[in-house]
């Protein structure tokens, strides 16, 4: 993931791999997961609960990107950004959870589970992917 300057002297987050359930950072230290979702099939990622020990890592923001450029494609995807940053020495965890049209989620809870579907076909949890966040 390339980054441009933001015109401060502060480093561009460094790009985690969000094939990788384990990071490790240093005091001070930003870095982003990006994943890849598209809203026109219903597809969205959230920040979920339990959130991160802020003593830890803190959330610094989310930033989407469509995949087609500059143009708006119906239907294209796009990449959404969250951003960390490593506050203190610990372990914590990162849950995002993946929703679909075929799981169900609450979206104005941030992904959680919603409650349970009337629609004529069955529907499952979405998914959860945990990261495990180590500062030194």
């Amino acid at each position: 993931m390339a980054g441009c300057g933001s015109g401060t002297d502060e480093p561009a987050p460094v790009a985690h791999p969000t094939d990788n359930p384990r990071i490790t950072a240093k005091v001070g230290e930003r870095f982003t997961l990006t994943v890849h979702q598209n809203a026109s099939t219903r597809e969205h990622w959230y920040l979920s609960d339990p959130r991160p020990d802020v003593a830890v890592v803190r959330e610094r923001g989310q930033r989407s990107t469509r995949n087609s450029g500059d143009k708006h494609m119906a239907g294209g995807g796009s990449s959404l950004t969250f951003t960390f940053e490593a506050t203190g020495k610990g372990s914590t965890r990162i849950v995002l959870t993946h929703c679909t049209f075929a799981t169900t989620c609450d979206e104005d809870g941030g992904g959680a589970p919603a409650p349970a579907s009337t629609a004529p076909y069955r529907q499952s949890a979405p998914k959860r992917v945990t990261y495990t966040v180590t500062v030194r």
